[in-house]
């Protein structure tokens, strides 16, 4: 066995049936979601004691960290745990796409909701009002 996950840490998660745990990475700038991916215990502690994020890899059994063969790493800057355990969120420096496509980020923009944002908005907005909530709409 490789770098052992801190007892405090490893007590906290909750692991799917072969052990892992769902990572979604995120841009540490922009907010914006670049990946999911998946970890056990090891590739977790893999990837806080070195800084680059590994993960494991359920097709071929086996470990890998974004960015050896391609280039483009991801740079550890934060993690959070879910308020069930049963995923991450790690923060990170992306260099260069994050989607084996080639893309900055494997989740595309749009199409599958009949609405956006405005009307997103609006929505929300309706749906505290009926519920008898206050909405502070005060410009900021």
């Amino acid at each position: 066995m490789g770098v052992v996950l801190d007892d405090e840490i490893a007590s906290r998660l909750k692991r799917d049936a072969d052990g892992l745990i769902c990572a979604v990475i995120q841009d540490l700038h922009t907010n914006e979601v670049l990946m999911v991916g998946w970890m056990d215990d090891e590739a977790l502690a893999r990837t806080l004691d070195t800084g680059r994020v590994t993960f494991w890899s359920r097709s071929r059994q086996q470990y890998w960290r974004k960015g050896d063969t391609s280039g483009h790493a991801q740079f550890l800057q934060n993690v959070s745990i879910d308020c069930d355990g049963d995923a991450l969120v790690l923060q990170v420096f992306q260099v260069g796409a994050a989607c084996h496509t080639g893309a900055r980020s494997c989740f595309q923009a749009g199409g599958l909701l009949p609405y956006g944002g405005a009307e997103a908005a609006a929505m929300a907005y309706n749906t505290i009002i009926d519920a008898g909530g206050d909405v502070d709409d005060s410009p900021r």
